[in-house]
């Protein structure tokens, strides 16, 4: 145990070495051009603490980058992981090689963790350790996976409150174009993931994309029902010569509906969901209470016959 606590200690303190020479190298730098060069002192070097974040960010996204060339894979299944990091938010190009370096990472930290708590020795070593390797390979995938459902749940409960507001830029006289870039920018604090997809819209219309094409992709990079059918029903609103605020107005109702629906239903199911609690919990504190005094006086009578 003491040789695992030492070397988990000497790992520990080369890892912080090597994180201290990598975030904090740019502040080297600086202090060495400031001695070597004393105007640059003189000039303004504020930084703001988001700045701070985002290069801690890079870094070690730049460390766990150099691990993703372990794993062997093949360009469909990149593709598929880029089209899941792209529904959870991710759009970045290292997004895919941190993924990967994870998935080799994790299993690593894992194991170290077990041999250091000394937690192999407590159960078979090598159902713990096969344990820790299969969380941390399959870690990744499952946060993933939550990352695109939350997201998804969030641009379903904003999507009516962009589509009244799409409807209230296209009532006012602009066109869908740029009804949807000022709602995009309108709503960014509001409901930013709906809104950032929104931009990419814009974007792929003013790099010359045809509109349905650019709702259409909106609909396959989010993976969201409401905004599939919502990209349905408007390229046939264009198609048919139809009134698109019109649509969308009947759309976002049809959204609200679903919702209070949603929360009926959820609200219903809770008597059923209560009777494992009941069952288990409840009702055996409640016999206990209530028998329990009886069963007592039951057994001191048989004391009693048992004794004559």
């Amino acid at each position: 145990m003491l040789i695992a606590l030492l070397t988990f200690g000497v790992i520990f303190l080369l890892f912080a070495s090597g994180g201290l020479l990598l975030f904090y190298r740019e502040a080297m730098l600086k202090r060495i051009s400031e001695v070597i060069d004393p105007q640059i002192s003189k000039k303004p070097r504020q930084r703001s603490l988001l700045d701070t974040i985002q290069q801690t960010g890079s870094s070690l996204g730049g460390v766990v980058e150099h691990f993703e060339h372990v794993l062997p894979k093949s360009q469909a299944e990149v593709s598929v992981v880029s089209q899941r990091l792209i529904r959870a938010g991710y759009r970045e190009e290292s997004a895919v090689k941190v993924f990967y370096g994870m998935k080799v990472l994790l299993p690593l930290i894992l194991c170290l963790l077990v041999l250091v708590t000394g937690l192999a020795h407590v159960m078979s070593a090598f159902f713990v350790y096969a344990t820790a390797l299969g969380v941390g390979f399959l870690g990744p995938d499952f946060w993933l996976g939550r990352q695109i459902t939350k997201r998804q749940k969030r641009i379903d409960r904003g999507l009516p409150d962009v589509l009244d507001l799409l409807v209230i830029c296209i009532e006012a006289g602009l066109s869908l174009d740029q009804a949807t870039a000022r709602t995009a920018m309108e709503l960014e604090n509001a409901q930013p993931d709906l809104c950032d997809e929104l931009n990419v819209v814009v974007l792929e219309q003013r790099a010359g994309r045809p509109r349905a094409e650019a709702w259409k992709h909106l609909a396959e990079r989010t993976g969201s029902d409401s905004l599939r059918n919502m990209v349905s029903m408007l390229v046939q609103s264009e198609q048919l010569g139809t009134s698109i605020a019109k649509t969308m107005r009947v759309h976002a109702d049809t959204l609200r509906t679903q919702r209070v629906q949603q929360v009926e239903e959820q609200a219903a199911k809770t008597s059923v969901k209560l009777v494992f609690p009941l069952v288990f919990f409840i009702f055996p504190a409640l016999f206990l209470v209530v028998l329990g005094p009886a069963v007592l006086v039951m057994i001191d009578s048989f004391k009693a016959l048992t004794h004559q």
